[in-house]
């Protein structure tokens, strides 16, 4: 029996990239044996702004050298280049083309599951991949069946429990910018590298 590739996509604008993403993905490979994760930092997205005045080029090289030292780690340019608004069903349409027979897992956070039904075609991104929801402190998914109704079933939807970080990016954007320590909050390379090109800081 030939076994199936799982594949894990995770998408953000990655502004910057944190522990809390790499801890979330690594959970993504131990709880659900996927072979794969592919970041995919956002080009334009549809619903929030990307703050901090960070170029697309600059979220990009943070995330390769966040993921640089883990195999199972990929990063993907495709919504960066597409420069047009970039939606969650779009780019799951692309990686199955692109990677026929795989198994296909959107891993993304509880606040944004529970905001299902305002994603661009839903019952189409559940026909084509697994959704992972990682839970955050705060968005009880309990309350996923009464949101959606009978729009899917709950087991389209994998809860994934992973350990609580208090670290956001807008966190370590406000660190940067008050001269605050970041150390531990975002991986070594990462650190230097907003030092070095000096993102965040506030004028």
């Amino acid at each position: 029996m030939v076994k199936v590739h799982k594949l894990g996509i995770m998408g953000g604008t990655f502004n910057p990239i944190h522990i809390g993403h790499l801890v979330c993905a690594e959970e993504a490979v131990s709880q659900y044996g996927l072979d794969e994760i592919i970041f995919m930092p956002t080009g334009l997205p549809p619903h929030k702004e990307i703050g901090g005045g960070t170029s697309p080029e600059a979220r990009y090289l943070m995330t390769v050298i966040a993921t640089v030292v883990n195999p199972r780690f990929q990063v993907s340019r495709y919504e960066l280049d597409k420069k047009q608004l970039c939606y969650t069903v779009d780019t799951v349409r692309y990686l199955r083309e692109k990677k026929a027979g795989v198994e296909l897992f959107f891993i993304t956070g509880a606040d944004a599951v529970l905001e299902i039904l305002d994603w661009k075609d839903p019952e189409e991104l559940l026909q084509m991949a697994n959704l992972i929801a990682a839970t955050r402190p705060g968005y009880p998914l309990d309350r996923l069946s009464e949101i959606t109704g009978s729009f899917f079933r709950q087991d389209q939807v994998k809860v994934m429990e992973i350990p609580a970080i208090g670290v956001s990016s807008s966190l370590v954007r406000e660190r940067v910018g008050r001269r605050m320590s970041i150390r531990y909050l975002v991986p070594v390379g990462v650190e230097q590298f907003i030092e070095k090109e000096g993102l965040y800081r506030q004028t």
